[in-house]
């Protein structure tokens, strides 16, 4: 499968990573296109068979998928640049642009009797990067062949789920934006770690590991989260006494709040 992405800033840098890493897309089938030459140069230095070149048009020539990794207000204009030279018999189009459902991206491929390629609305995270990623997928005009292999792509890449497009912007706040939450949790672990008496790099380091082994727990047990917290919550223990403090302080509430903040 031959992907060329349009614009390599973080999020389609990250994507054009993920996907040379794996064993789904070579990164010789991978056709990079961006402005910028600094991007598409440290990608080459990277993954030396990945093509780059600096023309939408030329890029879009002969892939079986064309992702397009611009900011919203971009999107229109590049699919304008390039949809007349795209073939939308063989090619399947994916947006990463959040915020442009289907129907707007309908709207721009728009090429009047000409119909329309499998259309896909992704939102993925910057941990596609390190295979670690977590993916939203909806479409339109696609084939359950086509959501499959497509699936199986970014499954590699970490997980992915093909969602009702109602749940995108969901999916957005709980592993796009998601993301940043988690990292903020951490910083705020490591300075209270500093307080305690680490330096911050192994209080980091502490933190790191906390959070792979609550995730691991998790992912092997299936258990609820509180199951796991009530392993570890002795009566009139420290435990408690911290996620009472923490709760006191508007802990999950919190949480909740900057989720419901992040939904369009």
């Amino acid at each position: 499968m031959k992907f060329t992405i349009i614009g390599v800033g973080n999020m389609g840098g990250a994507l054009a990573r993920g996907l040379a890493k794996g064993s789904l897309v070579c990164a010789s089938d991978i056709t990079v296109s961006d402005p910028s030459v600094q991007r598409t140069e440290a990608l080459q230095k990277e993954f030396p068979e990945m093509k780059a070149v600096h023309n939408n048009k030329e890029a879009v020539k002969g892939a079986d998928v064309v992702l397009f990794a611009v900011k919203p207000w971009l999107l229109e204009g590049v699919i304008e640049e390039v949809k007349d030279v795209m073939d939308y018999d063989c090619q399947t189009v994916i947006s990463i642009a959040g915020g442009v459902g289907i129907q707007q991206l309908c709207k721009y491929l728009d090429r009047g009797d000409a119909g329309f390629p499998a259309i896909y609305y992704l939102i993925p995270n910057t941990a596609v990067a390190v295979m670690n990623g977590m993916t939203f997928m909806t479409s339109v005009f696609s084939t359950e062949e086509m959501d499959a292999r497509l699936l199986a792509v970014f499954k590699e890449l970490g997980d992915a789920m093909l969602v009702d497009e109602r749940l995108m912007n969901a999916g957005m706040a709980l592993a796009s934006c998601g993301i940043a939450y988690v990292m903020r949790y951490i910083r705020a672990a490591t300075e209270a770690g500093v307080e305690l008496g680490f330096y911050a790099h192994d209080a980091q380091r502490i933190m790191m590991q906390t959070m792979k082994g609550a995730v691991a727990l998790l992912a092997e047990g299936g258990q609820h989260p509180e199951a796991e917290i009530d392993k570890v919550t002795t009566p009139g223990g420290l435990t408690i006494r911290g996620l009472n403090a923490m709760e006191e302080a508007g802990f999950t509430q919190s949480v909740i709040k900057g989720l419901r903040a992040s939904v369009k």
